[in-house]
């Protein structure tokens, strides 16, 4: 039996996508899966009753402010490795990395903040969500400032460049994605508080 092999002109590629990317996206999916539930429970909790009224601390403004410009610095650098200006790279991921560590000094003093307001942990519903809203995005965000401690010590070591970026990318898609989700949060906390 003789094989014939045609060669087919335009033939369609198969989706590809690097594996840890892949890994990533399946990580990003859970954590919206995770909130999502979270801010469902919440109004449901919500409408039962039994709430707690109180005003959110000012300071979350200023973090929210802190994690846009962040994402900012980071594409900045991230724009920058795609030119190889690595100095630019590596200011941007220094600049986003202190950002990303300021951000979390923000929300240890909002909950000081909500402290001083007597919202605690364990009371009122109302404060609990509060606390395990920014509690489970600050341990997320704690990951991120990890993940651009990496990238920084990458671009020293000139492992990051405009034919290298898989981890920049990667590192830009999770901080951008943090970002959103605070702004989320955020929002969605000052329509239903």
């Amino acid at each position: 039996m003789e094989e014939k092999f045609e060669y087919i002109e335009n033939a369609e590629q198969p989706i590809a996508m690097h594996p840890k990317k892949f890994a990533l996206w399946l990580f990003i999916v859970t954590v919206v899966m995770i909130f999502a539930s979270l801010t469902s429970a919440y109004i449901v909790r919500q409408s039962e009753g039994n709430w707690l009224e109180f005003d959110l601390p000012s300071i979350f403004w200023y973090t929210s402010g802190i994690i846009v410009l962040s994402s900012i610095t980071l594409h900045w650098g991230y724009l920058s490795a795609k030119k190889d200006d690595l100095q630019s790279l590596r200011t941007g991921m220094i600049v986003t990395s202190a950002l990303g560590f300021a951000f979390l000094v923000g929300q240890w003093y909002s909950w000081v903040a909500l402290v001083d307001r007597d919202v605690f942990f364990v009371g009122n519903p109302a404060g609990s969500f509060l606390y395990v809203f920014t509690g489970l995005h600050a341990l997320h965000l704690v990951s991120g400032v990890i993940f651009l401690i990496i990238v920084l010590i990458s671009s020293f070591r000139y492992q990051v460049h405009s034919k290298n970026l898989d981890t920049m990318e990667m590192c830009l898609t999770y901080w951008h994605f943090l970002g959103g989700l605070w702004l989320y949060l955020f929002m969605f906390l000052l329509l239903n508080h």
